[in-house]
């Protein structure tokens, strides 16, 4: 079983500093006149980069030429608190000389695979698509 340690501290006001159990720290800001990730941006993020890291891996597996890897991430929350995800759009944009079939196939093992989508609630909907320049 894999097991981490993450910490967050508070500053002042809305400020907190996240720190990741490889002790990286990161400003957190739910007052958007102070600078720091959005709390509530972090999920959505999360879920680009466990899907990315995963997309990355498997297309230098399948011996595919990434230049470049881009994800653009649209989330929908329900406007009442607690302000539940509902639904998070990912649109991964893939440069290179990448195969389609190989693309497809590497996002299709990161959505089996990502933790972060593991632990999301089947309520959330996710969609991605994945497009080969």
């Amino acid at each position: 079983m894999a097991t981490g340690t993450q910490r967050l501290v508070w500053q002042r006001g809305l400020l907190f500093e996240g720190e990741d159990s490889r002790h990286f720290r990161l400003p957190i800001s739910g007052d958007p006149e102070i600078d720091g990730a959005k709390p509530s941006d972090l999920l959505p993020l999360s879920l680009a980069a466990c899907l990315a890291y995963d997309v990355v891996v498997v297309l230098k597996k399948k011996r595919q030429q990434l230049d470049t890897l881009t994800v653009v991430v649209e989330s929908e929350q329900q406007d009442l608190p607690p302000g539940r995800f509902l639904r998070i759009v990912l649109a991964f944009e893939v440069t290179g000389v990448i195969e389609r079939p190989a693309a497809d196939r590497a996002l299709e093992l990161a959505l089996k695979n990502c933790p972060v989508r593991a632990s999301l609630s089947p309520d959330v909907e996710v969609v991605t698509s994945i497009a080969v320049r």
